[in-house]
């Protein structure tokens, strides 16, 4: 026995026209939005890296101003002042520190920890406690060109410029000014 092949109706051929066809704008729209998508991540990758490096906080070298586990925005840029905090690239890892000195300054710390740069005393509400900390450099100690005094904020167990292990910090290997926390959500804000 033959089978009988049956004719489709109009409001059939119909229904799967406007199937087919919303199939084809599914299709077309999820293809434009994974390509949205792919295309923001990778702008995020790229400011993320070049102009707004995001950094996370480990170790305790910057108490009390920053904490182990705090998320941080850093800024590229090529002017540094005393007091900003910086990152930046030292034996394949990431320091965080405060510029102290700059290029030709001389910088002294007394047995208290009471620094000097060009025989005038800092003034840092940014510490609680002051110390020596790990020295191995003389004092007064100046800066040479090129160069940045960096000191974490914690300076009983910081090191930094103080020892010749880092030294001074020179341009090339600065990641950036930090300038927001975004973790915690209960500290977010400007850093000082």
């Amino acid at each position: 026995m033959r089978k009988r092949i049956s004719t489709p109706t109009v409001a059939q051929l119909e229904e799967e026209l406007h199937r087919v066809s919303y199939l084809t704008r599914f299709h077309g729209m999820l293809r434009s939005t994974i390509s949205v998508l792919v295309i923001v991540a990778a702008a995020a990758v790229l400011v993320a890296t070049l102009i707004l490096p995001v950094l996370r906080i480990y170790g305790t070298s910057m108490t009390p101003t920053l904490a182990d586990g705090d998320i941080i925005v850093s800024v590229k840029t090529e002017n540094y002042q005393k007091g900003d905090i910086l990152a930046f690239y030292f034996n394949n890892k990431i320091l965080v520190k405060r510029v102290i000195a700059q290029p030709g300054e001389w910088v002294d710390i007394d047995a208290e920890g009471n620094v000097f740069v060009n025989g005038e005393r800092l003034v840092e509400p940014y510490l609680t406690e002051k110390s020596l900390g790990e020295c191995d450099i003389e004092f007064p100690y100046q800066v040479p060109d090129g160069r940045l005094f960096v000191l974490g904020d914690h300076r009983a167990t910081s090191v930094d410029s103080r020892s010749t292990t880092v030294g001074c910090v020179s341009e090339e290997q600065i990641v950036g000014k930090l300038v927001f926390r975004v973790w915690p959500i209960g500290e977010i804000g400007l850093i000082r």
